[in-house]
């Protein structure tokens, strides 16, 4: 059961609703952890020489989620490395699985007012791009989050460690996500 663990913490992945954290704490953690860190978006961007937001105007969401699948498949050969995934990643069971068997997975949750605050001028998010440029009322935000985040709550939840990252300094939460990851790996 210990190589098992072992081999699994070996990946960490941070999964949470769009700006939640993952982008911005993942890198520091794993610079903490002394480990890599690759952004999924980012790698898919790379690959695909598009933006994300590109790729689904252009290609789809389908075809998107579908990339996205196989960059997760091939991020997660790696050992040593934090994974900040996209906010809809554990939509998918192919990848809920990978991600299990693989890894140890944080939920990094932000409070629907948080998310509306750190969404209301991003246009880089497909999903929300709409809403900015129509600069809809937050009440049309906030409905559109909450049934997103409905949708995903309990994908979230099967996370191994939560967090909440609008509570406190992003230092603070590094620090508490490393001593709940070693608890987890070494016991």
């Amino acid at each position: 059961m210990q190589n098992l663990m072992k081999e699994k913490t070996v990946r960490i992945y941070l999964t949470g609703f769009m700006t939640s954290g993952k982008s911005t704490i993942g890198p520091i953690l794993a610079n903490v952890l002394g480990w890599k860190y690759a952004d999924l978006d980012r790698v898919i961007e790379s690959a695909e020489n598009l933006e994300i937001t590109s790729i689904f105007e252009q290609k789809g969401e389908k075809y998107f989620r579908e990339t996205e699948e196989k960059h997760l498949d091939a991020v997660s050969c790696e050992e040593e490395i934090v994974i900040s995934l996209g906010g809809g990643t554990m939509n998918s069971e192919k990848n809920r699985q990978l991600i299990k068997q693989k890894g140890l997975l944080i939920y990094l949750e932000a409070s629907e007012k948080t998310i509306f605050r750190r969404l209301r001028n991003k246009i880089d998010r497909p999903i929300f791009r709409d809403l900015v440029l129509d600069e809809s009322p937050e009440a049309d935000f906030q409905k559109r989050i909450n049934q997103l985040m409905k949708e995903r709550e309990a994908y979230y939840r099967l996370a191994d460690i939560s967090m909440r990252t609008d509570l406190s300094p992003i230092g603070v939460t590094v620090d508490s996500l490393v001593k709940k990851v070693s608890r987890k790996i070494y016991g």
